[in-house]
């Protein structure tokens, strides 16, 4: 290892030579200063590189904080992250890739989606998400199981999830006190008046869902002390958030997350089930839904919102039986709603749902991958949770509460997904990488565990 930073460090030296050859300019000694540093510091600091930049790609935290949007940290996360991936990849072999089934299903999927890209309705607007977003994620999904190989990473990463959680719920709630960005004058929004992703109530309630399962399982994890305080602390402020984005799919999600605790800490069916339609009925009042502008009690019947979204289903399954094998390119729902909707109100509308978008953009066959993707990664979380049950003094509390609350989160994504369009966006593949890497880790460990049994306890 050392001899390759040495290598490195001299080709460095060399290639700042020849271009002050060229070009001899005062600025060229001050990178040269920093550059072999900055080089260094990349490649030691690799899992944090990679694990921000996740982060700030996901939680949009340069638009929840103006102050950070000009420094530009998701294009320079992104690049540091690369380049030190591929180092230790290509160069220092210390990330090894393995294989897990989960992947076959993942390679399928992606394959199916760069194949559409060539038979997409508009190919520029899917070969311009798949250059600025999807591609991104493929490569951070496969970092995110081969780089958190162990239970120290595996803690960092929850923590730094409830972290950014807790930050984005607080901007959320503090934009719903002083009623900046609200959507219909009552949906709390982050980043609205600039084009932020967070500027969608539904959208901001899928980010505020997503740590809401890991605070959830860090708090009713013993043994954790302060962490139990601080994670409490972000599950109530990102239930509090996600009842101002006052969306049905949000909310449905976290009930769902609540009855996965719900079925490990409750003994009584017939309770649980009690609690789960008192705590919606709460919710969803409290929540205010009856006072939307859409989808609110002054509308008689099925409500504007609800029509909307059986609309955009039914235009959905068109485009899936007219683009059987590739649908009809990556993000290029929204481009083609006029042309096969039934109901035109002279807009293009979301799908708002991750089935109905993964089949109208990747076909019937993509749509039956994904659900391969939903139900090997749903399995090998419920077999991490079985390994751990099975020998639960091997491992630390934070790979116990790490390994529930990625299989909490999935569960609240596939509810969700009924509503909100997640398909190509970075949840389920941050939870699928996270699934591979507990499988990944509670698996090794427990082979050096039996390793080092006595062999009269073997």
């Amino acid at each position: 290892m050392t001899n390759v930073r040495l290598f490195i460090l001299l080709a460095l030296c060399l290639i700042t030579s020849l271009v002050w050859l060229f070009n001899p300019r005062p600025e060229i000694v001050l990178v040269a200063c920093v550059l072999p540093l900055a080089g260094v510091f990349v490649i030691n600091q690799t899992f944090w590189f990679v694990s921000l930049f996740v982060l700030f790609s996901f939680f949009r935290i340069h638009e929840a904080l103006p102050i950070l949007y000009n420094f530009r940290l998701p294009l320079l996360l992104s690049a540091g992250a690369l380049a030190a991936l591929c180092f230790h990849i290509v160069i220092s072999k210390q990330i090894k890739p393995f294989w897990h089934p989960c992947f076959g299903w993942l390679l399928a999927f992606w394959l199916l989606i760069i194949i559409g890209l060539i038979f997409a309705s508009n190919r520029g607007i899917a070969i311009e998400y798949f250059k600025n977003v999807y591609w991104k994620i493929i490569i951070m999904t496969l970092a995110i199981a081969w780089l958190v190989n162990s239970e120290l990473n595996l803690k960092r990463i929850a923590l730094m999830i409830v972290c950014a959680g807790l930050l984005i719920a607080g901007v959320a709630i503090s934009n719903a006190i002083n009623g900046i960005g609200l959507v219909e004058n009552t949906r709390v929004s982050i980043g609205r008046d600039f084009g932020s992703m967070l500027g969608d109530p539904n959208d901001l309630s899928l980010v505020l869902m997503f740590p809401l399962a890991f605070s959830l399982s860090l708090t009713m994890t013993r043994s954790l002390g302060w962490v139990r305080l601080f994670s409490a602390l972000c599950s109530v402020a990102a239930f509090y958030a996600v009842i101002e984005t006052q969306s049905r799919g949000g909310l449905l999600g976290c009930i769902a997350i609540l009855g996965i605790f719900g079925l490990r800490h409750i003994r009584s069916k017939f309770l649980l089930g009690l609690l789960g339609v008192i705590a919606i009925g709460v919710l969803f009042s409290l929540a205010g839904i009856s006072e939307r502008q859409s989808g609110g009690a002054a509308e008689d019947g099925i409500d504007e919102s609800a029509m909307g979204r059986l609309y955009a289903w039914q235009a959905a399954f068109k485009m899936a039986l007219e683009h059987p094998f590739t649908g009809v390119g990556i993000d290029n729902f929204y481009s083609n709603y006029y042309f096969y909707t039934s109901h035109w109100d002279g807009l293009n509308h979301a799908v708002h749902s991750t089935w109905f978008g993964v089949l109208a953009e990747s076909g019937f066959v993509g749509l039956i991958v994904f659900v391969g993707i939903i139900v090997s990664v749903v399995k090998t979380s419920r077999q991490n949770l079985k390994l751990l049950q099975n020998s639960p003094s091997t491992f630390s509390p934070y790979v116990h509460a790490t390994a529930f609350a990625v299989y909490a989160g999935l569960i609240g994504t596939i509810v969700s997904g009924t509503f909100l369009t997640q398909g190509f966006n970075w949840p389920i593949y941050i939870l699928s990488g996270l699934a591979i890497a507990c499988h990944r880790i509670i698996h090794v460990d427990s082979q050096n565990a039996n390793q080092h049994e006595p062999s009269e306890n073997k």
